[in-house]
């Protein structure tokens, strides 16, 4: 049985849940925080050892650590777990700086660990459906996507700071647009075997009037658009706040098109030109797609649409057959997104110039990035920001909005 321990007990424990469906054994959690440690392992239902300090973690017996801690944060934790030989799924983005993509796949390369990005959306029923009839060919060469991961929370929602943001220098309060983007990006390389090679990006810069989150972020929106490396372009949100909450998809060939609707649930709407209509398809294709899969009944209780449950699995059949995940989950798409996240807000920074995505397969790339460690963000250990988060960098909260932030999540 693999044996995994689950670093972050927050999101760790739903990611463990679906893990222990797929037989395996949780034999650690770890947190630094006493309270959410504490709410993880009532909420994981075993007794397992529990650790507030990862380098005592990291020596119990174990295959595999889920890395769910912040953020921003994974890449020390990753390579620790790539010099013991643990194989890593690692949640949400890869790297926080451009130089940690440098120092993460200089370590994975040196180990025998499997490294696999734990992106969900990919794995909603819509866009696996997508990938499907992209795979299929009936959609010609793809020359255009798009993807809007869109998710607006109400400013005076306490609950949820209380439960997601908890102190006021939490990642989320610096968090810039473009930066959360594997929800809007990963599904449509998913689709197309796309990976992105060029990067450009505008702000939708409108403030909430009345700050009462202390979010030090006034941008609704990044505007992502990307050129790839198969000359297609990609259109992506990042993590948006405009409008009602939705995630759309939007593929688009030389022959017709897919995309999922909004507002319509799962429903699919797959189209083609009049004279390139294959046989046995309309015109216009309104449906909604099925699972055709197994293992539906775990698929259809698990979070996001059903995707962790089936990235955990494909996780377990890496570990159990010994191959590598595939595009866009690989160690080398992780740190493309990631790139290409934190590239498109310097693009923000600087107006809207482009820039190339590095391909870290190659030495002269990493040799220009390896000193980067430009960030938006306060680390646990202390250190601040050294460049704005923002799109315009004299925003910013009050001191008086700040703490009554504080209070706010303190009472």
């Amino acid at each position: 049985m693999i044996k995994i321990g689950i670093f972050g007990a927050g999101r760790g424990v739903d990611i463990a849940k679906n893990l222990m469906l797929l037989d395996c054994e949780i034999v650690a959690l770890c947190d630094f925080n006493e309270k959410r440690r504490n709410e993880g392992l009532e909420k994981l239902g075993i007794d397992v050892a529990v650790f507030e300090n990862f380098d005592d973690f990291i020596e119990q017996e174990m295959d595999a650590v889920v890395l769910a801690n912040y953020f921003h944060e994974h890449t020390p934790y990753a390579i620790k777990c790539f010099e013991k030989g643990i194989h890593v799924f690692c949640e949400c983005i890869s790297n926080g700086t451009m130089a940690e993509g440098v120092e993460l796949i200089r370590a994975y390369e040196k180990s025998n660990s499997i490294y696999m990005l734990a992106e969900n959306y990919p794995q909603m029923i819509f866009n696996r459906e997508m990938k499907r009839v992209c795979d299929g060919g009936s959609l010609g060469k793809i020359l255009y996507a798009e993807g809007e991961y869109n998710h607006p929370v109400q400013p005076d929602d306490h609950e949820f700071n209380k439960a997601a943001v908890y102190f006021t220098d939490h990642w989320r309060n610096f968090l810039p647009r473009s930066y959360y983007l594997t929800h809007s990006l990963a599904p449509l390389m998913w689709s197309t075997g796309a990976t992105p090679k060029r990067v450009s990006a505008t702000p939708v810069y409108a403030p909430f009037k009345e700050n009462v989150t202390a979010r030090r972020v006034g941008d609704r929106a990044a505007i992502i658009t990307t050129v790839n490396d198969d000359d297609s372009v990609f259109r992506v949100t990042g993590c948006a706040a405009f409008g009602a909450h939705h995630n759309a998809y939007r593929i688009c060939g030389e022959k017709g098109q897919i995309e999922n609707l909004r507002g319509m649930g799962d429903k699919i709407m797959l189209r083609y030109n009049d004279w390139h209509i294959p046989e046995g398809k309309e015109e216009i294709n309104l449906y909604e797609p099925k699972w055709n899969d197994n293992d539906e009944e775990f698929i259809e209780k698990s979070g996001h649409g059903g995707g962790d449950y089936i990235i955990a699995r494909m996780f377990l059949d890496c570990i159990r057959k010994g191959g590598e995940p595939e595009h866009p989950y690989d160690i080398y798409s992780a740190v493309a997104m990631a790139s290409t996240a934190i590239l498109a807000h310097r693009s923000i920074l600087n107006g809207g110039m482009p820039y190339d995505i590095p391909d870290f397969r190659l030495e002269e790339c990493r040799k220009e990035y390896e000193n980067d460690r430009q960030t938006p963000f306060c680390g646990t250990d202390g250190s601040k920001p050294n460049i704005p988060c923002c799109s315009n960098p004299d925003y910013s909260p009050t001191e008086e909005q700040i703490r009554k932030m504080a209070e706010i999540l303190e009472s």
